[in-house]
């Protein structure tokens, strides 16, 4: 047995495991969440600085089923609202780009390397509509930037793609956190409908499920020590 298998069997009997501890109704909405959960789409915020716009997004993403949210911090550091994400934050993969200098190369070019092809958000009259963009030709990150400034020019550059929400009124931009709920409703419906192969696999929703788990259970730690222990005394 290779260290891979090895690490997916360990993974799996600790989710049953866990699944054992009368819990029924907890186990069952988690497995309905997951079954609609998804990693073809994931989004990418660039330098989010107000706290309930940040916090609204994450709230999207959970309600859409969208698992992974990347969040850039060069200029601005990422702090929540709580009384606006209502704990959507313990039910997402978060990644926290904020190590290097140029954050924004260091997280395009890792989605890039996961072969997701990088659709920047524009207002620009001359990007595709959302209507029109092909969610049917591969996994897509979307990257949205600040409501006043948009998107960095090298988050413009590195992009793949470019995109744009239809407005018919005198305002140029929406607000951040509309941005992303409209373009989550719209292409989480569509890579249903056109049956992207848009679902988690085995292994990836046992990794989260394990997740919430630890998230949300409080004695999570000596459950899982006790576990830890049983399993290796075999």
């Amino acid at each position: 047995m290779n260290i891979g298998m090895e690490d997916l069997v360990y993974k799996t009997s600790l989710s049953n495991f866990f699944r054992n501890l009368k819990l029924e109704k907890r186990n069952e909405l988690m497995d309905s969440v997951l079954a609609d959960r998804t990693r073809y789409i994931t989004v990418a915020l660039e330098n989010i600085y107000q706290p309930h716009n940040a916090s609204a997004v994450l709230r999207s993403c959970d309600c859409f089923g969208v698992q992974d949210v990347h969040i850039i911090e060069n200029s601005y550091g990422y702090e929540l609202n709580p009384h606006v994400s209502l704990g959507a934050a313990q039910w997402l993969t978060l990644h926290r780009h904020n190590i290097l200098d140029n954050n924004t190369k260091e997280c395009i070019d890792g989605l890039k390397n996961d072969g997701y092809r990088i659709v920047a958000t524009t207002p620009d009259p001359k990007a595709v509509s959302i209507h029109d963009f092909d969610v049917a030709k591969g996994k897509f990150a979307l990257l949205f930037g600040t409501e006043k400034f948009g998107l960095t020019p090298e988050a413009f550059e590195m992009a793949d793609e470019y995109i744009r929400i239809p407005m018919y009124g005198f305002t140029e931009s929406f607000n951040i956190s509309v941005s992303v709920s409209l373009c989550l409703f719209h292409f989480t419906e569509r890579i249903r409908v056109e049956k992207a192969n848009w679902q988690l696999s085995e292994e990836e929703q046992t990794d989260i499920y394990l997740q919430w788990f630890r998230n949300t259970i409080t004695n999570s730690e000596m459950i899982e020590r006790k576990f830890h222990g049983e399993y290796f005394s075999k």
